[in-house]
């Protein structure tokens, strides 16, 4: 069935005691809206509302008019009430927290934190030049603290990219959109397609071999994802490197500097044998914890760029 073109609730809707403001975003799954409580405190409401299945043209209620896709609306509905479930028992200042989850309309709805911020894409877009390695670094290391929150909780994000990684306006970068997490949390035969985004899904997502999805999956969107901070576009995906690897060397895409050893870290994440890349969250922080030698001069240009406190240094 084709996508069909859902509408929104209106401005003003009163959800559940939350007042709606306007949308946010809207996908083939959801749609995120910005609403406020009776104290006027925002939040983030995302709907359950898949467009291949239900149809809302007008009011706020959603329908289903094929009924051989009311079971799978049903199966979806009871994935995402967990997800908001597994969500909410994550308390971590790197990782959007679920406050409320609830059912409404015959859909249901997550309640989450209103991150104030721009999202890691609007800032590859606008100031990719400001991109430097110890700033890359530290998001990443503090990125990682909330995904071995998430991977503690035998939770898979399995949709990290820029635009689900929040700057906030204290520089915290937060992990949003768990949307594809949902297939991990059924024990049910899949009925949704597993949901990806080229460039940044590892190669195992795209054959969805269960057994083979784990923290390593999360790892290859990391590394996809820190590779697009440095080219400004995501690397081959991974479907098409398996038929014929064309990935493109990170050091013929810059003229930024970055060390060797940050181009072989962002590699070893985005291996194609799952086992060949960092097993866990914690496995890749410890590689970005680890100060970078400093390379040796290559030229006479590169020696004039090296502090003069390093060239009179005995």
């Amino acid at each position: 069935m084709a996508s069909q073109v859902n509408q929104p609730l209106p401005g003003g809707y009163v959800l559940n005691g939350y007042r709606v403001d306007k949308p946010l975003s809207s996908g083939g799954f959801s749609i995120v809206y910005l609403a406020r409580d009776e104290t006027g405190t925002p939040y983030a409401i995302k709907e359950y509302l898949p467009s291949s299945l239900a149809l809302r043209s007008e009011g706020v209620e959603v329908r289903i008019d094929d009924p051989e896709h009311l079971s799978t609306f049903r199966h979806g509905l009871k994935c995402f009430f967990e997800e908001g479930r597994a969500l909410a028992l994550i308390s971590h200042p790197n990782v959007v927290r679920v406050e409320n989850f609830f059912r409404a309309n015959e859909t249901c709805y997550m309640v989450m934190q209103y991150v104030r911020g721009r999202t890691l894409q609007f800032h590859i877009q606008r100031n990719r030049a400001e991109f430097t390695e110890t700033f890359i670094r530290r998001i990443f290391m503090h990125l990682m603290n909330g995904l071995r929150e998430v991977h503690a909780n035998k939770l898979l994000h399995l949709d990290i990219k820029p635009a689900n990684i929040y700057l906030a306006m204290d520089g915290r970068p937060v992990l949003l959109d768990f949307g594809a997490a949902r297939i991990t949390l059924s024990d049910e035969p899949m009925k949704l397609k597993p949901m990806y985004t080229a460039g940044f899904a590892a190669p195992e997502q795209y054959k969805f071999i269960p057994a083979e999805l784990g923290p390593w999956s999360d790892i290859y969107s990391v590394g996809a994802t820190m590779y697009t901070c440095i080219s400004g576009t995501p690397p081959q995906a991974a479907d098409t490197r398996l038929e014929k690897d064309r990935l493109i060397p990170l050091r013929t895409l810059t003229r930024e500097t970055y060390s060797d050893d940050l181009y072989a870290i962002i590699d070893a994440c985005l291996k194609l044998d799952h086992l060949a890349r960092p097993q866990t969250a914690f496995e890749l922080q410890k590689m970005l914890m680890t100060e970078p030698a400093e390379p040796a001069p290559k030229g006479f240009l590169d020696t004039l760029n090296k502090p003069l406190s390093k060239l009179f240094t005995r």
